[in-house]
């Protein structure tokens, strides 16, 4: 099972993340989010939120679709997430969660270091420059060679050793956003040795 959750940042225009919106099992929109898709001429199969931010139009046509959550601990990515593990998806692909307003893609970006934390669900976070996926121990990642490679943790204590990027991580404190970005893919793949278990946010380049 394949799931799409669209977010309502900038909708995707690239062929990649267009290709994963074609040949989803299940979208599933946050809130106004439906709008966009059904301009984009597809249809939600479900749309989740708030719902304060879908047209009145998308709202009537797509009344058997929408799940009311006003919970306001949390966001529509992440009520729409929990509503996608519901159907037991062994894929979770995240699209339009960046762009536009930068202290929501911030926060989505973020949310991933909980989401790997909720299944064992392959997840990532698709744009149009490349895509974030998120791991929780060691592991190898496939890549391209010569794409550019950002880790990110929120785990000041964790220590990375990584096999096949052109700069070591060994010595990384992940005390600030920026300190393991930009390294480059050495080969088709790289591995990543953590010191112990902790949610690692890698960003991919689309080459």
């Amino acid at each position: 099972m394949k799931v799409v959750i669209l977010a309502a940042g900038d909708f995707p225009k690239s062929e990649y993340p267009i290709g994963i919106l074609k040949s989803a099992d299940k979208i599933v929109c946050c809130d106004s989010a439906a709008d966009a898709l059904v301009e984009f001429g597809a249809i939600p199969d479900y749309i989740i939120g708030d719902l304060d931010s879908v047209s009145e139009e998308t709202r009537a046509k797509m009344a058997d679709r929408l799940i009311l959550n006003n919970d306001q601990e949390t966001n529509d990515l992440t009520k729409a997430f929990e509503f996608a593990l519901t159907h037991s998806p062994s894929e979770i692909h995240i699209l339009g969660a960046t762009g536009k307003r930068e202290d929501h893609t911030l926060g989505n970006i973020s949310l991933l270091a909980d989401y790997v934390l909720m299944t064992s669900a392959a997840i990532d976070m698709i744009t149009d420059y490349g895509k974030f996926v998120v791991i929780n121990s060691n592991a190898s990642i496939p890549c391209k060679t010569g794409i550019e490679i950002s880790l990110f943790s929120f785990d000041n204590t964790l220590k990375i050793h990584t096999e096949g990027l052109q700069y070591p991580t060994d010595d990384v404190v992940f005390d600030t956003l920026w300190k393991a970005t930009l390294n480059k893919a050495l080969s088709d793949s790289f591995s990543v040795e953590m010191n112990h278990p902790a949610p690692l946010i890698i960003f991919l380049e689309r080459n």
